[in-house]
């Protein structure tokens, strides 16, 4: 058998192919339309860029669009100013980072909003684009900065999570089919999955005995007709599929589209050069997995492997 390593080495350049750099949204607010239509071609070609005449219109946007990365706002605003806009944005969006514009010298406003975490850089009118340019990219790359640590630190937490499960389960699982669904759940939350299931095998064939996790629901279970399930088992390798739509061996399977399944990663779970169990890990949008994902997924594979083989000696 291959050294799981490198399948996980193989997997990762194939994820890696799936990646594309996204656009970050930002949101420009200004009640003047020359100025506002000017701010959003400055920043159209390097951001998905949404516009709001007031800071009422802005919190409409932002409620129908989620958060964004840079609020760009107006200080003199009829009915609310700038200020009083991006504060009340802080509650839902803290990560969001903003920038006043003003032509006056509402100096007092603008030193408790600094203050205060609510603005990070104010402009003053008339303002040079490529200053603002440099100033909003500055902004954008703080964002990704502080969205990068935050999810680090919520990957870590769900790893540790993962393993300290695995451990658990080995250590005091009264026999194996308590295993199953621990198992299933703790996998299903650590990678943000929208379901999970392990399923044991007996020879070659998957077994009824199972444990699953959903987000949401039912999960159905189609691992049995599954190529995926089937070329895993049958390899004892991982195999995965980023994006089942334009995948041409899974686009046609009526299970994918029924189940709205668009991502699928199934892991072989081997014990002595033996498929003990495979563990599917589905998800209904296109997904990718991080090298440090890829090879937690190797190890917990191989403490679930002990777990079950543990729980099953009587």
């Amino acid at each position: 058998m291959d050294n799981p390593s490198s399948e996980v080495d193989k997997v990762r350049r194939q994820l890696m192919t799936l990646e594309r750099p996204k656009k970050l949204k930002i949101l420009v607010v200004d009640d003047e339309p020359d100025n506002l239509d000017l701010l959003y071609r400055t920043f159209r070609r390097d951001f998905n860029v949404l516009k709001a005449d007031s800071g009422l219109n802005a919190l409409q946007v932002l409620a129908q669009e989620g958060e964004v990365a840079v609020i760009i706002s107006d200080q003199r605003m009829p009915e609310m100013k700038g200020t009083e806009f991006l504060s009340k944005t802080v509650p839902q969006f803290p990560d969001t980072v903003r920038i006043i514009l003003t032509g006056f010298t509402d100096i007092e406003d603008l030193v408790d909003a600094i203050n205060a975490g609510q603005v990070y850089k104010y402009i003053t009118k008339p303002w040079d684009p490529g200053e603002l340019k440099a100033v909003v990219q500055r902004a954008a790359e703080t964002y990704d900065l502080l969205k990068q640590r935050t999810e680090e630190l919520r990957r870590a937490n769900a790893q540790m999570a993962l393993l300290k499960v695995l451990v658990e389960v080995t250590q005091n699982a009264p026999n194996l089919e308590a295993t199953l669904s621990p198992i299933a759940s703790a996998f299903g939350m650590s990678f943000i999955a929208d379901g999970c299931i392990v399923q044991l095998l007996e020879g070659d064939t998957l077994s009824d005995m199972q444990g699953v996790y959903s987000e949401k629901g039912t999960l159905e279970n189609w691992l049995a007709q599954d190529p995926l399930a089937t070329e895993a088992i049958a390899t004892q390798k991982l195999q995965f599929s980023g994006n089942v739509s334009s995948d041409q061996k899974l686009s046609g399977l009526g299970h994918y589209a029924a189940n709205g399944i668009q991502a699928h990663l199934v892991i072989p779970i081997i014990y002595r050069n033996k498929v003990l169990a495979a563990l599917s890990l589905q998800w209904r949008q296109p997904f990718t997995l991080r090298d440090d994902e890829l090879k937690l997924v190797d190890l917990s594979a191989q403490l679930v492997a002990i777990a079950l083989t543990a729980t099953s000696c009587p």
